[in-house]
């Protein structure tokens, strides 16, 4: 019995280690064979590449791996050079997996593939010339944006320094300016910002006389383009080829505005300079106001600011109105008086130069309220300088009118060096003027004519106004009724001694004066 036990349990456990060493064989060997298919598949076998190195594994630039053929490109002595070669996945590390894209083929420079060849024929060769140009050109954009980015850090750097520099400046200084700030320009009677001062309130006499006492040469600058800044023009009252003459308003008074054309800046500029001559400023010459020059975006106008007379000229006036003896002799006075006082010099440390007008005729002559009359229009004008014994004369292209013209202009002969023919041939024309105020005064007075209207055309051309006055030497007709009316003749004897044809035998502008006065004070004279 106990020989049978034996026997049974041997036999159980010979058949419980034959069951576990089946099971073991039964689960090891579809593992391995597992394994092996893993192995297998991972490797690829016999891939045959191009390649340009000197190693023994390259025979004929060909070699075989069992991982991707493989192209690079570096740069040596600033040139790209190409290396070929193979990528062995037997030989990489693990840490070049995944096996499908390996870390050495994720370099920028590197381009891999998985067919024979592949890295030297001409369709993957195109493929890893794009890749590598990208490569390279994506490396130089970096070198540049590099530089690009020092260069703006500098500049900002540059910028903050001369900021802060400027800064600290202005802290140190900013203490001394609000001091100076606080301190009044003006001492408290003196400010002209307050509103009790009289130049703000002044009207335009009450600034000259102010500014200049009543005998200098215009108003400050300053003071000027402030007046023409705040004129309105309301209407046109005259033209002429310089431009136009327009009635503009300034605080409620009106003045003169003669506008001149860009064209002739050097009338402009020439008689804004003789109207600002020292002591020129007298009863008998337009008030010179203020110049100064607009610019509306389009074109620019330089303006010349006078007095505003509402009779206009002595032309206009005579145009449309007689006048008696008494008004005759008071604007001849006026004129002469005017006249007398260009052509004279004052001596002193702010003397007045002696000055010529060179085209006195009626219509550059106003009419005041009073009838009185003042001379205008001083474009033209020369002075003379004594220190040098020359004659300032103006570069203006524009010469006198014609009708009025004294024979040695027209005919060339009047020395231009010297000033006192400048003197005389005015005074030729003042014979004229007196001829136009003669032929509208009386009981039965003349209608209006310029000078020698019966002997040239309306607008004279130079030979016939040389022909008239040089060659035949003709003169205005004196009408037969002057000699009956006692100022009518003594004015007219006065005219006969205005135009001789020598001009060294003419009055002077003085003497004129003196003998129109004496005109007005005769017992016959009823005033």
């Amino acid at each position: 019995m106990f020989l049978f036990n034996n026997v049974a349990m041997n036999t159980f456990h010979r058949r419980r280690y034959f069951q576990l060493s089946f099971l073991i064989v039964s689960f090891y060997l579809p593992l391995t064979n597992g394994i092996k298919t893993l192995k297998t598949s991972m490797v690829v076998t016999g891939l045959k590449c191009y390649c340009n190195s000197d190693s023994p594994s390259c025979p004929n630039s060909t070699c075989e791996t069992d991982g991707f053929c493989m192209a690079s490109t570096s740069i040596e002595n600033g040139e790209h050079k190409r290396t070929y070669q193979v990528v062995a996945l037997s030989c990489l590390q693990s840490n070049a997996f995944p096996p499908e894209n390996p870390i050495k083929c994720k370099n920028p420079r590197t381009f891999c593939c998985k067919n024979d060849f592949c890295n030297s024929d001409e369709v993957y060769q195109e493929r890893l010339t794009k890749v590598l140009n990208a490569s390279s050109s994506a490396s130089e954009a970096s070198s540049m944006t590099t530089a690009w980015q020092v260069v703006l850090w500098i500049m900002v750097l540059v910028v903050l320094g001369v900021c802060g520099a400027i800064s600290l400046w202005w802290a140190k200084r900013a203490p001394k300016t609000i001091k100076r700030e606080n301190r009044s320009l003006f001492a408290p009677d003196d400010s002209f910002c307050d509103t009790r001062h009289p130049m703000m309130t002044a009207t335009i006499r009450d600034m000259i006389e102010l500014t200049t006492s009543g005998s200098g040469s215009g108003l400050p600058l300053l003071v000027q383009r402030s007046i023409a800044r705040q004129i309105q023009l309301v209407d046109i009252i005259g033209k002429g080829r310089f431009g136009e003459v327009w009635r503009g308003r300034w605080r409620g008074e009106n003045v003169a505005v003669k506008i001149f054309s860009s064209r002739e800046e050097c009338s402009w500029f020439r008689e804004a300079e003789i109207y600002q001559t020292v002591m020129l400023r007298h009863e008998n010459i337009l008030g010179f106001i203020a110049a100064d020059n607009k610019d509306n975006g389009t074109w620019t106008q330089l303006w010349l600011i006078t007095d505003y007379h509402e009779n206009g000229s002595l032309f206009d006036f005579l145009s449309v109105r007689t006048i008696d003896a008494a008004t005759l002799v008071k604007m001849a006075l006026s004129i002469a008086t005017g006249l007398a006082h260009l052509h004279m010099d004052i001596v002193g440390t702010k003397g007045k130069p002696a000055i010529a007008h060179r085209d006195l005729k009626s219509k550059n002559i106003l009419v005041k309220a009073n009838l009185s009359c003042v001379i205008g229009d001083l474009g033209l004008a020369v002075r003379h300088n004594v220190a040098g014994d020359s004659v300032d004369v103006p570069s203006t292209n524009r010469v006198g009118t014609k009708r009025y013209m004294a024979p040695e202009v027209l005919d060339e002969s009047m020395d231009g060096r010297q000033f006192d023919p400048y003197k005389r041939s005015d005074v030729y024309s003042l014979g004229l003027v007196l001829w136009e105020m003669a032929r509208r005064c009386g009981a039965l007075p003349d209608e209006y004519q310029p000078p020698y209207y019966d002997l040239v055309p309306p607008d004279p051309a130079l030979e016939d106004m040389r022909r008239v006055v040089c060659i035949e030497k003709r003169r205005p007709v004196l009408p037969n009724r002057w000699h009956s009316d006692p100022v009518l003749s003594a004015i007219s004897k006065v005219m006969k001694e205005c135009w001789y044809q020598n001009p060294a035998a003419r009055l002077t502008a003085l003497r004129i004066k003196k003998t129109l006065a004496n005109i007005a004070t005769t017992d016959h004279m009823k005033l």
